[in-house]
């Protein structure tokens, strides 16, 4: 799995990788609309995370949001046939803490790749209605969207990740996954192999 930041970047090399008609602000709503499990009562990951099959990049028949949507699953799953490709989880703490600091890690390494994320930030803040088919309110659905606004305003750092962090149900475990966060930023195969994802996710 992958954190925001990675998720937008990630959709945002495949929208130029693959131009197409989809609406490319209501893909990037679906790209990192999966992970609003953590905010939202009584929504589980199977609710948001086993919801189309096979996991390609076949948006044939969906729509925008839940291409993007699809998207997110497909990224979540290629990432991970990355990382094991060059035995990231071998390395020393890249797994603990359900995997988050070394997600954050790599948000906070590829935040440089992407620069107009003033316009995504305005456009989560104002997100339009949305019908995931899913018992979601409207008001949590703004919510979470607003909670990645904050996040993506700047690069992220020790500060902004813990707030994040805090916000979507880890505020006990925050401080002991930016520990993790600082001892992995130390390690270049660390670096080396987070880095690889962006070149092979699409």
């Amino acid at each position: 799995m992958a954190s925001q930041v990675a998720h937008i970047i990630y959709a945002q090399k495949y929208l130029e990788k693959y131009p197409s008609t989809i609406n490319k602000d209501d893909f990037l709503l679906g790209c990192v609309f999966p992970d609003i499990r953590r905010i939202a009562e009584n929504i589980s990951r199977k609710d948001t995370h086993m919801r189309f099959s096979p996991l390609d990049l076949n948006f044939e028949g969906l729509t925008s949001f839940q291409a993007g949507w699809k998207f997110h699953l497909y990224c979540d799953m290629r990432r991970e046939e990355i990382l094991n490709k060059y035995s990231f989880y071998s390395i020393k703490e890249t797994d603990s803490y359900w995997n988050n600091p070394n997600k954050q890690l790599e948000d906070e390494l590829l935040y440089g790749s992407y620069n107009n994320w003033e316009k995504i930030v305005t456009y989560f803040n104002n997100v339009p209605e949305i019908k995931p088919e899913l018992k979601i309110s409207q008001e949590t659905i703004s919510l979470w969207y607003a909670i990645i606004a904050k996040y993506l305003e700047k690069n992220p750092d020790d500060k902004s990740i813990h707030i994040y962090l805090s916000k979507i149900g880890f505020e006990s475990e925050a401080d002991g996954m930016i520990l993790i966060i600082d001892k992995l930023r130390k390690n270049e195969k660390v670096i080396e192999v987070l880095k690889k994802i962006q070149n092979e996710i699409v």
